[in-house]
């Protein structure tokens, strides 16, 4: 019996996305982290130092296409468990407490990643890179542009 490979389409995609969420989810909740915790976590992570609160909401929102009141919502989650801690202004800091949480979750999903990689040529990834920041970009300028439409509808 022969299989054939699947051309990239929506569902393809999402399977992908979501079978690799899962992964992750289950790493997370070990920790009490919820999935949209965890990527507001990184991007104060992987900041130098303290971020605006602004630029958070914004890369959470992007990321994840959620409202902006979501992203604070989950912001201040964070810092009532004292994971990110409020700064003079508008910022937030990872506090050491989030830090190991983030680099403790980081490190349990890294061999997941790895052996979900593995054996993957490096030319495929570039490709399938390629292909995934491309239809990333299409979809998020479709999105705008419905999102203009209801604004306007309103």
């Amino acid at each position: 019996m022969t299989t054939t490979t699947p051309l990239v389409d929506p569902r393809v995609i999402a399977l992908a996305h979501y079978a690799a969420r899962a992964v992750l989810e289950n790493v997370l909740a070990r920790h009490g982290v919820t999935f949209q915790q965890s990527v507001t976590l990184r991007l104060a992570a992987t900041a130098d130092g303290p971020v605006e609160r602004e630029r958070i909401v914004d890369g959470v929102a992007g990321a994840l296409k959620n409202d902006a009141a979501e992203a604070q919502a989950v912001i201040d989650q964070l810092i009532t468990a004292e994971l990110l801690a409020p700064v003079e202004g508008a910022g937030v800091r990872i506090t050491d407490a989030g830090r190991e949480l983030y680099t403790r979750t980081a490190g349990e999903t890294a061999p997941f990643t790895a052996r979900i990689y593995a054996g993957i040529p490096e030319e495929d990834l570039a490709v399938a890179g390629r292909v995934l920041g491309l239809i990333t970009e299409r979809a998020n300028a479709e999105l705008n542009t419905l999102t203009q439409q209801t604004a306007l509808t309103k």
